[in-house]
């Protein structure tokens, strides 16, 4: 939709083109001290030495398995500085997921931290590829390494798609992709300036991440709080009291569990602007359970994989409660029914969407990218409604919205005023095959104390039409997930009887 330039890389645009300004500040706060990005650049330029020595071949995928700190962020540069394309793995998937990213990836290089190697090499092994492995301990500051040119819409990293109701499916992103969001969405809409550090809930393996908290405050002269940890409630608290950010990128899971932390409330906040949240729908209920306990501006936004990053949002200066916001300039949306005919505005319908973010389609799966990648647009499963004034509410997906008594609704609601309940630490709501195979809403319950499942359903028949309210509450310990850390709705449904 834009003129690019003939060649772009993205270790260039956000790291090197500006590195004699920004060369002695701070690029990366973490568990070890800080690095500055003369430092980040020179961690860089020995992970693209040691790639390219491995036998790099141009556009060659290299798996990242690394924890959140300097060495990922040096890793994921060095990786695009020597021409490569990144395949961000969660070191923490199960056997036979790993095998399968593995085996889709074919990737002849990985870069691993010692501590995931077992897992890694048992994945390997049923995977019968063969793929040289580099640890940090091996890489070793480098003089300059030019970086390899590379044009817009050349690929730079993989991801994958949230896979919340199905299998994931690995979408290659431009380098074209990485800039147009960092300058729409990330200087644009969220507004980042060097004098900001973020921080952020999801690890870097997380597109949501990669972007709001590594390439949009380095894209601005800003820097990063990376850490080790797994993030807690109590050590999230410890880490913004620590280190002072002005930005958390946060998901609705962990917003709940640190309204829920015991002493909350007395927690210091004070250093962030604001806060962000995507991943998975907000309800309102959190929204403003969060706002009251910590005065902070939480802006909910919407995007995907297949677009990089989020392309609707919340911004400071226009939040809108319960929306998604509106559309980040520089995209278009619009709200269509199954003929792919924009249905009035207020009335819901699946979300269209385009601009210079679009993905590569879906690697080696032409069935399905013929069907989400239509020309200029990507045509997901998320059903939306636009109002008169261009905002945005999410309606559900198509995959999981649930239809009672020729009615249909989306999960969230339910969520939202179970949420409310002082019993209820975490839920989820899906649809079952029923009697004469009809749709059954039931939901799934972390509590904090217990109660009776005919209380929570009268709570919900109180606050609700009656066809939302759950036909069966199953009191679980803890949610399953997907490989981003999203409920996983699909194992949900297996677990219903």
């Amino acid at each position: 939709m834009s003129d690019w330039p003939p060649i772009l890389n993205v270790d260039n645009w956000i790291l090197r083109d500006h590195l004699n300004k920004n060369r002695d500040r701070v690029a990366v706060r973490g568990d070890s001290g800080n690095v500055t990005y003369a430092e980040l650049d020179g961690l860089a330029s020995g992970y693209a030495r040691a790639i390219s020595d491995s036998g790099l071949e141009p556009f060659g995928r290299v798996l990242i398995l690394l924890p959140d700190g300097p060495d990922y962020a040096a890793a994921l540069f060095g990786i695009l500085r020597a021409g490569g394309v990144a395949v961000m793995v969660n070191p923490h998937l199960a056997t036979d997921a790993m095998v399968g990213i593995m085996n889709t990836a074919r990737a002849p290089i990985a870069v691993v931290d010692p501590a995931y190697l077992p897992n890694f090499e048992t994945a390997l092994t049923e995977s019968g590829l063969k793929t040289a492995v580099i640890e940090p301990s091996d890489i070793l500051p480098a003089g300059v390494f030019e970086t390899v040119e590379t044009s817009p819409n050349d690929p730079a990293i993989w991801l994958f798609s949230g896979g919340t109701t199905g299998s994931p499916k690995a979408v290659p992103q431009t380098h074209r992709s990485l800039v147009n969001t960092t300058r729409r969405y990330g200087q644009g809409a969220l507004g980042l300036n060097a004098g900001d550090v973020t921080i952020a809930v999801p690890k870097l393996y997380f597109g949501y991440a990669t972007g709001s908290n590594l390439l949009f405050p380095l894209s601005v002269g800003g820097s990063t709080v990376l850490f080790v940890d797994h993030p807690t409630p109590a050590t999230l608290f410890e880490k913004i009291e620590q280190h002072r950010p002005t930005v958390l990128i946060n998901v609705p899971s962990a917003i709940n569990q640190m309204l829920n932390h015991p002493g909350a409330s007395g927690r210091d906040l004070s250093s962030l602007r604001f806060a962000t949240s995507a991943g998975e729908a907000l309800p309102d209920s959190l929204y403003h359970r969060w706002k009251d306990t910590f005065g902070v501006e939480l802006l909910d936004g919407l995007g995907t994989a297949e677009m990089w990053h989020i392309f609707i949002t919340n911004t400071l200066e226009d939040t809108n409660p319960g929306t998604l916001g509106k559309v980040v300039p520089g995209f278009e949306i619009k709200a269509c029914d199954e003929e792919g005919t924009p249905v009035p505005p207020g009335e819901v319908g699946r979300l269209w969407v385009r601009g210079d973010s679009l993905g590569l389609g879906y690697f080696d799966d032409e069935p399905e990218t013929a069907d989400a990648f239509r020309g200029e647009w990507f045509v997901g499963g998320d059903l939306v409604s636009i109002d008169q004034n261009g905002y945005v509410t999410h309606r559900g997906r198509g995959d999981d919205a649930i239809k009672v008594k020729g009615k249909w609704f989306r999960p969230q609601e339910v969520e939202s005023v179970l949420l409310a309940h002082d019993a209820v630490k975490e839920v989820a709501v899906v649809a079952v095959s029923g009697s004469g195979g009809l749709a059954t809403p039931v939901a799934f319950v972390v509590a904090h104390q217990e109660v009776e499942e005919q209380v929570l359903v009268d709570w919900v028949l109180a606050r609700l039409d009656a066809y939302k309210h759950p036909r069966k509450i199953y009191f679980v310990e803890k949610l399953p997930q997907t490989h981003l850390g999203k409920i996983d709705r699909s194992a949900l449904k297996k677990l219903a009887v």
